[in-house]
């Protein structure tokens, strides 16, 4: 018997794997496909692989800007889909390595069917059986597809089915304009191929900041990017070697690859004998620690339906396993309640765009008195050298105690940027607390140094 079974190897599953192994706790995780799930095999990880290729695209096509001459350039793509499964091979087998040196059981199959006995669990496995007291849910999610159009891997895409493409179109629809619809329309258009995104929402990424999204719109367009907003597909027509799809603004696009991007589903499919499990929409119901309905089981990840991101997979799991440690190993563990509107949210388009807390719209609706500071990166020394001007850096703040309730940014390193406003959005630092801190110069840090201190109309380098 197990002290804890793990359904996913996702970045949920094999970090609650590792964490329980490092707390001296028995556990084996199912995993009916590779470690890392999605984020490491099939998302997060490849796309960035891509993401750079596209980036170091655009700065050689740019490189007469810089006094640097560049005879010729091209894309040699089926060296940049070799390159992508290089990097992606080396971080899985690392974690694989990671759970063979640990010596954690790893069940290289799926979970058939879950049956509570009054001594705990027994999970049915394609081809295993295994009894144990908990369970940890980890079992991801899966790419939407539209009702009348299912993917077929060839010409109508999912993500996954996009990654695997060993050769580049000349054009490419991309339905829905969300945070990985405009991840792969940039990857895609960087290299070369005419993308059109088709967005039903009247903004891109809706989710975000308004001005930040019609920045965005804004620097796509610019670079060529075509888009269709408030647009749908009303229907498509197979052409053979292409596809037609009809809008519903009346107009038609004839491509050769559609990428359908419209949100993810949870991926649960298991059969449970003698309990149930609440839901809703088809996402596992948890509490603040992660239970579900079940007593014994927790769900951490997309399943879930919280914020759909591995490293918000990941926290629950570390959360998970402190739980289970003062349970089962009778410790002391502080307990943390994850406040989701402090994750940090990135979107790998180019520009990039990060965020993190209240939009300036939800901190109205919030506070009584807000204040902007802004700053953009063209008065960014580091952004100048370096070529990449475009975006800026918004915080939001409680004017009432100077609490520090958002940072949005769009442009130069923006995922990385946003770190900083994690850390001061979780911590409840107020502006007072930041005039502490010394930002080093020349960095694109003190864009964020100087957006607090406009918040407060004391910005130096700000007209």
């Amino acid at each position: 018997m197990y002290e804890v079974a793990i359904i996913g190897g996702g970045p949920g599953g094999y970090v609650a794997g590792i964490r329980l192994q490092q707390y001296g706790i028995s556990t084996i995780v199912f995993e009916k496909e590779r470690l890392g799930g999605v984020c490491l095999n099939r998302g997060c990880i490849p796309t960035k692989s891509l993401v750079k290729v596209a980036d170091l695209y655009r700065e050689i096509k740019n490189a007469d800007s810089f006094g640097l001459s560049v005879d010729s350039s091209a894309v040699h793509y089926d060296k940049v889909w070799q390159r992508k499964n290089a990097v992606v091979e080396k971080l899985v087998s690392g974690v694989e390595f990671i759970y063979k040196k640990r010596k954690i059981p790893l069940c290289n199959e799926g979970v058939v069917s879950i049956e509570k006995t009054k001594d705990g669990y027994i999970l049915h496995g394609e081809k295993t059986t295994v009894i144990c007291k908990n369970i940890i849910i980890a079992t991801g999610s899966v790419p939407k597809a539209l009702p009348f159009m299912p993917f077929d891997g060839e010409k109508i895409l999912s993500s996954r089915s996009l990654l695997n493409m060993q050769s580049l179109p000349k054009h490419m629809v991309v339905v829905g304009g969300g945070v990985i619809g405009c991840e792969f329309a940039s990857i895609y258009h960087a290299l070369g191929v005419h993308v059109e995104i088709v967005e039903f929402l009247p903004t891109l990424i809706s989710t975000e900041d308004v001005e930040i999204t019609k920045r965005l719109a804004m620097a796509l367009k610019r670079g060529g990017l075509k888009l269709h907003l408030k647009t749908g597909v009303e229907s498509y027509t197979d052409n053979g070697d292409s596809i037609t799809l009809k809008l519903t603004d009346g107009k038609s696009i004839e491509t050769e690859k559609v990428l359908v991007s419209v949100g993810r589903a949870p991926l649960f499919d298991i059969q449970c004998s003698n309990f149930t499990l609440n839901t809703q929409r088809g996402f596992i119901t948890i509490d603040e620690e992660m239970r579900t309905s079940a007593p014994g089981i927790f769900a951490i990840g997309d399943v879930t339906g919280k914020m759909m991101l591995a490293h918000t997979a990941s926290k629950q799991a570390l959360i998970v396993a402190d739980i289970l440690a003062n349970n089962l190993k009778d410790t002391d563990h502080t307990i943390l309640k994850l406040d989701y509107s402090s994750i940090p949210r990135c979107t790998f388009a180019h520009p990039e765009i990060a965020s993190v807390g209240l939009s300036e719209a939800q901190a109205k609706e919030v506070y009584e008195h807000i204040a902007v500071g802004k700053f953009p990166f063209s008065a960014n020394g580091k952004a100048l050298g370096s070529g990449d001007t475009f975006g800026f850096v918004k915080v939001v703040v409680n004017e009432a105690n100077g609490i520090i309730v958002g940072m949005h940014i769009i442009g130069p390193q923006a995922t990385e940027l946003i770190a900083q406003g994690a850390i001061l959005v979780d911590t409840h630092a107020t502006l007072a607390d930041v005039k502490q801190v010394i930002f080093a110069h020349p960095t694109l840090s003190e864009a964020v140094m100087e957006a607090l201190e406009d918040a407060e109309n004391l910005a130096v380098h700000k007209i």
